[in-house]
Order: C-alpha cells, then sequence, then structure tokens
C-alpha cells in the first residue's frame, strides 16, 4: 500500500482559476490541465550505494531493473485508449533526435524558447506517469503550446524525414486525444466520469459491482485483470474478464478451471487470458536472469513465483512470490513487481503494474528497527479493544532504502506491502520508506509554502523530513465473530467478511481512501507517543516541535486536497487527498478553536487563504476527536459495515460552499495557488562484460527524456509494435469516447 508519508506502518500492518496559457478551440485551458514550464525536476540519485554493491548484486540489482522497466510499459495500456501511442510517438521523436538537437529544429519552425520547454516539459511528463494523466490525482494534462505548432516540428522533424507514413500515422491517431479536454477525458473514471482503460469504454459502475460479484463467486482476484462488455449475435450481455499473462504458456492445474465460460445472473462471462503478453514475456525473461544472481533461496523461490505468476496470470502464485518476499528479511537489494495498487482503479479492485529495486540506507533502517522492537507495546495504545488486533502480533520488516529503479505512473515516498489482507494476517508485511525520494521529494522553498504563517513556514521547512520520519500507522485486524463486543453500539456484531470476500471487494470505490485516513489517523494519534520521538532522538522543544508540523502539516495537506476533488461529478481523484480533507473536516469539527482557516486576499490581490493550528490543543482536543474517529474507522472495516462505512465517510468527504470554510471557494483558492508535484529523473544500469555500470542524468526535462530514450537499446522499436499493436486490438472498445 502506497503511502505519501512515510508512516511505520509497522504498526499497521502498516482552478478553476483561468492562469490561461494558450488557447484551444477558442477556449482557455485551465491551468490544472498543464504542466508549467518551471515544474520541479530532480535527480533520484543513487550512486553511492550503487557503488557500494558486491558484483552479483549489481547483477541481481540490473536484471531486476530491467523487468521492472518492461512491466511498467503495461501501465500505457492501463491509463487511456491514447496513451500508447502518444508515448511511441515520443520515443521516436527523441531516439532520432536527442531534446537539444530537436530544440534547435524547434526554434528554426518558429517556436519559442517557452513553447519548446513546454513541449520537454510535456514529454517528461507522459514518461514520468507513464501516460498523459497525472499519477497523483488522475488528471489529463495536455501540451502547453498550440497543436499547430507542434504538428509543425514533429512535421519537420528527423523522426518522420526517415519514417513518414508511421509519424502521420501515429499523429492522426492521438493528435487530437492528446490535446483534447472533453468533459468525460479530463480525468480518470467509469462512463460519464471519466476515462478508464481497466474497463470498456461502454461499462458503468453497475458492470464493475457485477463483475466483482462474479469474481468473487468464482474465488478470482481482480487486481490483475481488465473487462471487456459486449453483446452477442442474441443480444445478451457478455463480460470477458482478462487476466495478464504470457498468451502461450500451458495452463496449470489451479487455472484450468477458472478458464471458461460462466453464466451468472442472466449474463456470459468469459475469463480469459493473455493481457499485456509480450511486455510480460520480457519481464520472465528478466526475472529468470535475475535468478542465477540472487543471494538466497527465499530470493530464488520469490522469483520462480513471480515467474508463474506472470506466465500462467496467477494471482495465486504472486502471493506465494510475496510471501518468500516477506521472509527475505533485510536484503542488500530489495524489490517488489507485479500488479500492486488499486488506487487507478475507478472501482478499487484492480492494480496498476509497478516494480521497484532499491538499496539498503544502513543508518535510517536501524532507527527503524529500534521501533519495531516498541511495537507491541505501542499497539496497546490504540484507541480499541485488543479483540480488535490480531491474536499475534507479527513483527514487520521495516526497511530504509535507496531507489535504484521504480517503474510505473510515479514514484510514492514510501510502501507498506503485499496488499493482500490475508497474507498480512498471518505472514505479516514489509514496510520500506524510499529515502532518497525523500530527501529529493520534500525539499521546500519557502517562497513556494502556501496558506501558512511565516513562523509556520520557519518551523515547517527545519521539521517536516523528520516528521515523516516518525509519522506511523497500524493495521489490519482479526476478532471472535461469536463473543467480540462492538464498542460503539454495545452490542455482538452484526457483519462480517464472508468467504471470498476482501476488503477491496467490499468496499471497493471508498477502500484505498478509507484505508488510508485509517492508516494517516493512527500516525497523527501514536506520534504523540513521546517514546517514539525517543527513538528518533526527538525530546523537549524539538518532540513538541516535530509534533506540531506533523499536524500541521495534516491540516495543510487536507487543504492542499481541494485540488482533487472534481465538483462537475462530485468525486475525488487521489485517495490519500481525500483522506487528509476528511481529517482536516474531523479535526475542524473538534471545535475549541483547534483549527481555523481563513478566506483572505494575498499580497498580489488574489484569493488566498490562511491556516491556524493551536499547538496547545492537540492534546486535549485534537488526540480525542482523532480517537473517536480512528475508532469508528477501525470498527467499521473489522465488521465489514460497508454500509455504515461509506455513511460515515461520505460525510466527512463532501465538498459544499457552505460556511464556515466554504470549501468549493476554498479549491479555486489552492488551485490559483498549487504547484506541480516534483517528477524524478531515474538512472539505467548498462551491462559491460561482467559487470553492470550506472549511468546518471541531469536533473531536468531533456535528462529524464534522454533517460527513456536510452532505457531499451536492444528493442525499442520492437517495444512500440507490440504497444501499438495490443492498443489497436482493443481500441474498438473506446472508438466511441474518442
Amino acid at each position: 500500500m502506497e503511502i505519501e508519508r512515510v508512516s511505520l506502518d509497522l504498526l499497521k500492518s502498516y482552478c478553476r482559476s483561468p492562469l490561461p496559457h494558450w488557447k484551444l478551440a477558442s477556449k482557455m485551458v485551465d491551468s490544472q490541465y498543464v504542466l508549467p514550464n518551471d515544474v520541479g525536476l530532480a535527480l533520484l540519485d543513487c550512486s553511492e550505494a550503487f557503488r557500494l554493491l558486491l558484483r552479483s548484486e549489481r547483477l541481481y540489482a540490473h536484471y531486476l531493473s530491467r523487468a521492472c522497466w518492461y512491466g511498467g510499459l503495461v501501465v500505457l495500456l492501463q491509463t487511456s485508449p491514447e496513451a500508447p501511442a502518444i508515448y511511441v510517438l515520443l520515443s521516436r521523436l527523441f531516439r532520432a533526435q536527442d531534446p537539444d538537437q530537436l530544440g534547435e529544429l524547434a526554434r528554426s519552425t518558429g517556436l519559442t524558447d517557452q513553447e519548446y520547454q513546454a513541449f520537454l516539459v510535456y514529454a517528461a511528463g507522459v514518461f514520468s506517469n507513464m501516460g498523459n494523466y497525472k499519477s497523483f490525482g488522475d488528471t489529463k494534462f495536455v501540451p502547453n503550446l498550440p497543436k499547430d505548432k507542434l504538428r509543425q516540428l514533429i512535421w519537420q522533424s528527423q523522426a518522420f524525414q526517415e519514417q513518414p507514413e508511421e509519424m502521420e500515422s501515429l499523429w492522426d491517431r492521438c493528435g487530437e486525444l492528446m490535446f483534447s479536454l472533453d468533459p468525460q477525458q479530463r480525468q480518470l473514471g467509469l462512463r460519464e466520469k471519466g476515462i478508464t482503460t481497466y474497463f470498456s469504454g461502454n461499462c458503468c459502475l453497475e458492470d464493475a459491482q457485477l463483475a466483482q460479484k462474479f469474481l468473487d463467486s468464482q474465488n478470482i482476484s481482480a487486481y490483475n485483470t481488465r473487462l471487456f462488455k459486449e453483446k452477442d449475435k442474441a443480444g445478451q450481455t457478455c463480460y470477458e474478464v482478462r487476466l495478464a499473462s504470457v498468451l502461450n504458456a500451458p495452463v496449470d492445474h489451479e487455472l484450468a478451471p477458472k478458464l471458461r465460460t460462466f453464466e451468472f445472473e442472466g449474463c456470459t462471462f468469459r475469463v480469459t487470458r493473455g493481457d499485456y503478453a509480450p511486455l510480460l514475456e520480457r519481464v520472465v525473461e528478466n526475472l529468470q536472469r535475475t535468478k542465477t544472481h540472487a543471494a538466497n533461496t527465499n530470493q530464488e523461490h520469490m522469483l520462480e513465483h513471480y515467474i508463474r505468476s506472470f506466465t500462467q496470470g496467477s494471482i495465486a502464485a504472486h502471493k506465494e512470490g510475496s510471501r518468500c518476499w516477506i521472509r527475505d528479511k533485510g536484503p542488500i537489494v530489495e524489490s517488489y513487481i507485479g500488479f500492486i495498487e488499486s488506487y487507478r482503479d475507478p472501482y478499487g479492485s484492480r492494480g496498476e503494474f509497478e516494480g521497484f529495486v532499491a538499496v539498503v540506507n544502513k543508518a535510517m533502517s536501524a532507527k527503524f528497527a529500534q521501533l519495531v522492537e516498541s511495537a507491541e507495546q505501542l499497539l496497546l495504545e490504540l484507541p480499541w479493544p485488543r479483540a480488535f488486533e490480531k491474536d499475534t502480533f507479527l513483527t514487520p520488516d521495516f526497511t530504509s532504502l535507496d531507489v535504484l529503479t521504480f517503474a510505473g505512473s510515479g514514484i510514492p515516498a514510501g510502501i507498506n506491502i503485499p496488499n493482500y489482507d490475508d497474507i498480512r494476517q498471518t505472514e505479516g508485511f514489509k514496510n520500506v520508506s524510499l529515502g532518497n525520494v525523500l530527501s529529493v521529494a520534500y525539499a521546500t522553498q519557502k517562497d513556494k509554502l502556501t496558506f501558512l504563517t511565516e513562523e509556520d513556514k520557519d518551523l515547517y521547512i527545519k521539521w517536516k523530513g523528520p516528521s515523516f520520519e516518525v509519522q506511523e500507522e497500524k493495521g489490519t485486524c482479526n476478532f471472535d465473530r461469536e463473543a467480540v463486543i462492538n464498542p460503539e453500539t454495545g452490542e455482538l456484531i452484526q457483519s462480517w467478511y464472508q468467504g471470498g470476500e476482501t476488503w477491496d471487494s467490499k468496499f471497493s470505490t471508498i477502500a484505498s481512501s478509507y484505508e488510508e485516513c485509517r492508516a494517516e489517523c493512527v500516525g497523527l494519534y501514536l506520534c504523540l507517543n513521546k517514546d517514539v520521538l525517543r527513538i528518533f532522538e526527538l525530546e523537549g522543544e524539538d518532540a513538541e516541535d516535530v509534533i506540531y508540523i506533523n499536524w500541521l502539516n495534516m491540516v495543510r495537506a487536507g487543504l492542499l486536497g481541494l485540488e482533487f476533488y472534481t465538483p462537475e461529478t462530485g468525486t475525488w481523484r487521489q485517495a490519500h487527498m481525500q483522506a487528509r480533507f476528511v481529517i482536516l473536516r474531523v479535526l475542524l469539527e473538534a471545535g475549541e478553536g483547534l483549527v481555523s482557516l481563513q478566506h483572505t486576499t494575498g499580497a498580489d490581490g488574489k484569493p488566498d487563504a490562511l491556516i491556524t493550528l493551536d499547538r496547545n490543543k492537540i492534546l486535549p482536543v485534537g488526540k480525542p476527536a482523532i480517537e473517536r474517529f480512528l475508532r469508528r474507522l477501525q470498527v467499521l472495516k473489522s465488521t465489514a459495515d460497508v454500509a455504515g462505512g461509506r455513511a460515515l465517510y461520505g460525510r466527512f468527504s463532501a465538498v459544499t460552499d457552505e460556511g464556515p470554510e466554504r470549501f468549493l471557494s476554498l479549491r479555486d483558492t489552492v488551485l490559483l495557488r498549487k504547484e506541480a508535484r516534483k517528477m524524478f529523473v531515474q538512472a539505467n544500469t548498462r551491462l559491460e562484460g561482467e559487470d553492470v555500470t550506472l549511468v546518471q542524468y541531469e536533473g531536468t526535462a531533456a535528462g529524464l527524456i534522454r533517460s527513456f530514450s536510452e532505457r531499451f537499446p536492444e528493442d525499442a522499436e520492437l517495444l512500440e509494435r507490440h504497444l501499438l499493436e495490443l492498443s489497436d486490438a482493443d481500441a474498438h472498445f473506446w472508438a466511441s469516447q474518442g
């Protein structure tokens, strides 16, 4: 489970503001749909950690990284119908001409320096997000320059001179959609609420619900599936549930009974394999090579299960690999790969492909090890009966790592995985803090800190990093349904999870955000514990300042979260930010002057806002409010009370313009003053003889583009052909949405 705040999840079992840039079809483009030219870009430096690896460890990291990068291309097919063609178009442009060379051509064809920089930033954004929708917020972004100028540049490019018909065909496939901001295409979502390629374009929420019921009935996980809906010749509704796998593999005994046609509630469901087959074939090839350099049998078995999972389409095999991964305690090279996070599935059940490789940071890991030793005692302080915890505490692995490779749509600051509830209950999990991501992502300039007083800005800059290290979470529970009393009602529990049901399948569309909210609440609650702070060498005034900044950061994050709310559809586009807004609402409702939000006017004469948090009321007012809310979240989740959970979470997620806060108006202010998220430039690894070298790039848009241009030196053209063929094969499922 990705956690934007590096929370010690060992305890959780872990603008409409105009600012126009250019005109499109006589309409000004809202700034939230473009990436600014000054967007933050930074090198994700791992050179020192990589240098200290042994040769066998470097080879292990290299082949794992190759597997991750090949698998990361799957995300293009999971994002939007046009994403693969946009990627291929950009890839061919920059493989034929370096960004500097293309820049000279751009100026000669009439593009200004600002317009060409806007194009570089757009291309970097597509590569960084693995598609043309933001990984954090699910909003579409479009090129911040006139379409006719971009077309002219492409027609003059070296790539076009070499392959004019292919380049023109690519433009015809994606040029309009690249720039389109039709309402349905502005964000990811189902049917009228957006675009998604996890489902065919004719699927709605009811289809997703029916499919989930079918999957549960057959004990099929949705993590590695997509759903396609069609009518047969008799007019009956037919669904294809397609598993991600290498297509030509013989079927094993586990999957064989499931790969057939079923009749279910008046519809036909056909379970097939082969989604993303040529890309997963490359993943498997590199995992096979990785096995040769594994450090122990746990790693060997882990890789064997992953290979079977991607070959067969088996989540059961991926679970077995995850069990081996958990047992591989404290490896020097850490990794995880597969269909992991379900944030971007509008229904909340299907996983996006993700893979990372990282090297241990021993100094920070030692501090986390101390916290692990205290974990069982800290569990006793959480505000619910012991019966709502697992019978046996499973000591988690918590490690601080420097990222070498992170393939997917974005890079979090920390991860708590695996996401399989049954494994977390019985086997445990790992907490991964990504140190070199943290050091770059949360470096903050004072003049870009919004909505805080000058005094708070200074404290915020000083303590934001340490506060992320201290923030912690706690996790899933177990209980005896025949004896446990619901602490909210005083009665025996009335609901629980039935066979085949999971947290994701039961709570579906709110599951990810609800869980993030629960985790963040535990972080706020337990960061008040002085024993935790002492582990991080924080005492006295410093400890008080870290507590204050931790809570202040949560309040500010709740306000910033309004950027990720879509008024037109009444939906939230980002799980973490919805969770933080909910917590802001809880703290505001606590009253007594704990938190206040003021509408103000900035020095520039434009709308602004000011956050105040009374640090003297965190303990007497804030802690009891979070305690009450956290207990309710935990009980509703533990007892599978979907109706109660939705009612509670929906009430605090509501965004209206009622006083005194007037959140819809505050949303305009947030959009007016928002800062784009940083993008990371990652290294490549290269085989040289019998060893591996690290190739790093400058922390700029051009550097990020170069890293992708050099990422697949042997088979870039073949990969591009695969992407286009896979995209073409399913294009008819979204034809009416184009």
